[in-house]
């Protein structure tokens, strides 16, 4: 029989951004005195009990006794790789008193446990949002703190680091949760619960516009640096409260975790090799696919990725060139010439261009302490010179990053809001890189794209449209708007294609049993044009071409779906595999959503469809 206990809350506020819960649960928790407040203003509530005491004070907490403090973690925050690997240790939990052993990796318990904690530090080294205090008040709980310490982590530990009750901060199941931990009829709890008012605000209004259609338009994304800055809330909260809420969407965390796993097994042996690189790099351009920020790729490779060799991956010499051409700069100190010529930039973007491929971040960390040690120079007083290379090398950068972004997104992303200014910034840049060096433009950015097996019908339609455009701009047999026009007739056909695809799919489903006669689909076709006109997803009719291309596409993966995938699966016969999706014109990306859907709907092991992927028995 559960035990039953009783609890009191008091709730409040620190100031207008700190809001807190005190509660206090126990059998008898209504029959004992346990709190204060200060008799001058009211704004500091001290709580207590034999051996403990909690101080909710005007610019920070105090605490004396057992306990400690656990929150949500965050993603990207610093978390040990043991709670990482584990996946269900969602919880950060911080025992006073108590460090972690590197050397024998167990936990130290003291008995000083007294301290005192900034709201500001708080929710900076916490949770930005919500975050828990406790202790506990109980006969099976005694002796010095270290010892009190050790037996609640024994106790309580497990619980509280997995507890998906403290992400719903759901108070009542946290308190249940604990005292079914604790055996102590007499026990008391207290927990401590503090909210940070304008983090929460711009949380739930961040998540409130991401979650609609995972991307933030530019009128919203004003309205939120306006909110920021009316609460005052730094740029390093609004970041790590942005990248918490984008993992958290459901699209992006599966594909994220199933990376950060990968990248787990490769930190604990120390490398990675060629079949886990094939896959963060398939991960990888699923995220492009799927609109995933390459922020939370970024965050995982800091934390996971960081000096494990690459083996079997020819990086060292374009590091080295970097590295040596980088370093090269600060030469002058030695009346060395060092100016950074055609030949190096040459070398600059290829490496670049390697590194972003091989999505190795030592490019980047060595660009980054050649900019470091370039602005020390200058303020030392060195050439300005040294600042006008360095500009040089920059500005090329930004090029590349910049048609790179926006090839990559025609290519592997659906509805691109395309612009003149994108073509305008595009043929720019192309000239500027054919300057450098005759064709650089198709060698840095082209060269590979039409053998990429994710690129698709409608992406390869769009990159040669731009590709044969830009050419007959410059040599003036096309205006600018007309390549626009091109491009969003592309995408425009898309758009309906993919609708077409969804609707024309569900309608079969639910409706039809048999679709290959012409009456039968004139008929679906009249009841999807209706359907769409009254969903306002489509204004004409529908062109005909696209509805037998729809009608085809959805035969092809009936026959894949019933007749190859599950010949594949038994036989593990990847040749068939391949062979379909080279000769179907289906989408590799679609194809491969039809592949999990069907694994989840038949309960099969994922892994095996990774290894029929990459084609290994």
């Amino acid at each position: 029989m559960d035990l039953m206990h009783n609890d009191i809350r008091l709730h409040g506020y620190v100031d207008k951004d700190i809001e807190y819960f005190a509660i206090v649960a126990g059998t008898e928790a209504h029959n004992r005195y346990f709190f204060n407040t200060n008799q001058e203003d009211g704004r500091e509530l001290r709580i207590f009990s034999p051996g403990n005491e909690f101080i909710i004070g005007k610019e920070s907490i105090t605490h004396h006794g057992n306990g400690g403090s656990f929150c949500e973690y965050m993603f990207g925050v610093d978390q040990p790789i043991a709670d990482l690997a584990k996946g269900d240790a969602i919880n950060r939990l911080v025992m006073y008193g108590t460090h972690y052993s590197n050397q024998n990796g167990t936990l130290k318990f003291s008995n000083r446990t007294d301290g005192t904690q900034s709201y500001e530090k708080i929710f900076f080294d916490g949770n930005a949002v919500c975050n828990y205090f406790f202790c506990v008040s109980s006969k099976k709980i005694s002796g010095d703190l270290d010892k009190q310490q050790e037996e609640i982590v024994r106790r309580l530990g497990k619980a509280l680091k997995r507890s998906i009750a403290v992400w719903e901060e759901d108070d009542n199941r946290i308190i249940a949760e604990l005292f079914d931990l604790l055996h102590d009829p007499k026990a008391q709890l207290f927990l401590f619960k503090l909210i940070n008012k304008k983090h929460q605000k711009y949380s739930d209004f961040f998540k409130s516009l991401y979650f609609k259609n995972k991307k933030i338009a530019d009128e919203d994304f004003t309205r939120l640096s306006v909110l920021a800055e009316e609460h005052s809330i730094d740029r390093y909260q609004q970041e790590r409260i942005r990248i918490d809420i984008m993992y958290k969407h459901p699209d992006n965390k599966r594909i994220v975790d199933e990376y950060k796993n990968i990248l787990i097994a490769c930190n604990r042996k120390g490398e990675i090799n060629k079949l886990e690189n094939a896959r963060l790099t398939r991960l990888k351009t699923l995220s492009v696919r799927n609109k995933i920020p390459g922020a939370l790729f970024y965050t995982l490779d800091e934390m996971l990725k960081k000096d494990k060799k690459l083996v079997d991956l020819e990086e060292n010499n374009y590091i080295s060139e970097t590295r040596q051409i980088l370093e090269g700069m600060f030469l002058s100190e030695r009346q060395i010439e060092n100016a950074i010529d055609r030949e190096d930039m040459l070398k600059l973007l290829y490496a670049k261009k390697q590194a972003a491929e091989n999505r190795d971040h030592t490019f980047e960390e060595i660009l980054l302490d050649a900019s470091k040690l370039c602005d020390e120079k200058i303020r030392d007083g060195a050439d300005i010179s040294l600042l006008e290379g360095f500009s040089y090398i920059i500005t090329y950068f930004d090029r590349y990053d910049s048609t790179s972004s926006i090839i990559n997104q025609l290519a592997f992303m659906e509805n691109v809001k395309i612009s003149e200014e994108m073509i305008r910034s595009l043929l720019g840049n192309k000239s500027e890189f054919d300057n450098l060096a005759p064709d650089l433009f198709k060698k840095l950015f082209l060269s590979g794209i039409f053998e990429n097996k994710y690129l698709g019908t409608y992406g390869r339609k769009k990159v040669s449209a731009l590709i044969k455009g830009l050419n007959q701009i410059e040599e003036n047999r096309l205006t600018i708007s007309a390549l626009l026009e091109q491009l969003l007739k592309i995408d425009e056909e898309e758009r309906i294609f993919i609708t077409l695809l969804e609707h024309v799919r569900e309608r079969i489903r639910n409706f039809y049993s048999k679709y290959a006669t012409r009456a039968d689909q004139d008929a679906l076709k009249r009841e999807v044009t209706e359907e769409l006109r009254h969903k306002r997803l489509l204004t004409g009719d529908i062109p005909e071409t696209l509805f037998r291309e729809t009608i085809l596409a959805i035969k092809k993966e009936a026959i894949y779906l019933h007749n190859l995938l599950p010949i594949i699966i038994v036989e593990k016969d990847t040749s068939l595999r391949e062979d379909f999706l080279e000769n179907s014109g289906l989408d590799r990306f679609y194809v491969e959503e039809l592949e999990r859907e069907y694994y989840e709907l038949n309960d099969l092991n994922m892994e095996e469809l990774y290894q029929i992927r990459k084609g290994l028995n």
